[in-house]
């Protein structure tokens, strides 16, 4: 059985988005192609309010799932079909943008703002779906513990644990997993599915004998096996990330993500002329 280990890591590049907000952007446009279905993920780890607190007013979706894991901090969400609320630590906003959405999200006053925003792109069959939003709080994750590691399942299936989304348009999987001292973390994957980790805190180790450790290294794409083994031997916590490559092509301007420019420039057009928003 082949076991992954480290393909590429990514150091992340300090970015500025929304209104103001300074974040890592661990991947993005030009990692398309070795992450896919995964497009962009943002990591945001900031005690000081003037780093986020202009947050991203009302802004469009279409074409993507946006998946936003609050681990600190309370960000207010609000949106064109109507939904409102507060993500709470350990609470996650999982948005299906779909035909198209318009929405915010703006960070609350915290003493410490952690988390990350990954993009999962939609299939071509799915692009012009309804939107769609999913609240999800602590109590809804799907937690397995033993004396190796903790996993916090905010999707797919773990040990006989189902996370609060399964049976998406991709059906990822994502964790949030703690490896205790001296621990290891093992898991099964597709040989086909990428799968990424973002490092939080601590370094990993593979059998192999390569390893990473933050803060150098944040992001981590794992070459394709059937196992993937992870030790560690003074702890790590770490966002775990899988799923089954689209491979379709990708027409990407900014919020949006297509298949074709033509399907680009209409949805701009359709900004333009009060027409994005095709589901309330």
């Amino acid at each position: 059985m082949k076991t992954r280990t480290i393909a590429k890591t990514y150091a992340g590049t300090p970015s500025v988005d929304g209104a103001g907000v300074k974040l890592n952007r661990i991947i993005g446009h030009a990692d398309v192609t070795d992450l896919d279905p995964f497009l962009l993920l943002d990591y945001f780890d900031s005690k000081d309010p003037e780093d986020y607190r202009r947050g991203f007013p009302w802004h469009p979706h279409r074409g993507i799932e946006t998946i936003t894991y609050l681990i600190d901090g309370l960000l207010e969400h609000g949106d064109s079909l109507g939904n409102k609320g507060i993500i709470a630590p350990s609470g996650c906003q999982w948005m299906t943008a779909g035909s198209g959405i318009i929405h915010q999200e703006m960070p609350q006053p915290a003493e410490h703002m952690l988390g990350a925003q990954l993009w999962l792109n939609l299939p071509k069959v799915h692009k012009m779906t309804d939107p769609t939003y999913r609240d999800i709080t602590a109590k809804d994750l799907a937690i397995y513990e033993d004396d190796q590691f903790v996993a916090k399942v905010i999707a797919g299936s773990f040990k006989g644990k189902t996370g609060a989304v399964k049976g998406t348009f991709v059906d990822p999987v994502y964790m949030d997993v703690a490896i205790k001292p001296n621990g290891n973390f093992e898991t099964a994957l597709p040989e086909i599915d990428t799968a990424f980790l973002l490092l939080l805190e601590g370094e990993i180790r593979f059998p192999d004998g390569k390893s990473a450790s933050a803060p150098d290294t944040k992001g981590v794409l794992l070459t394709s096996g059937e196992m993937v083994k992870i030790s560690s031997e003074k702890g790590v916590r770490l966002l775990f990330i899988a799923g089954r490559p689209l491979r379709e092509p990708v027409a990407w301007g900014g919020p949006i993500v297509m298949n074709t420019r033509e399907e680009l420039s209409l949805a701009f057009k359709e900004l333009d002329e009060g027409t994005f928003i095709k589901h309330q």
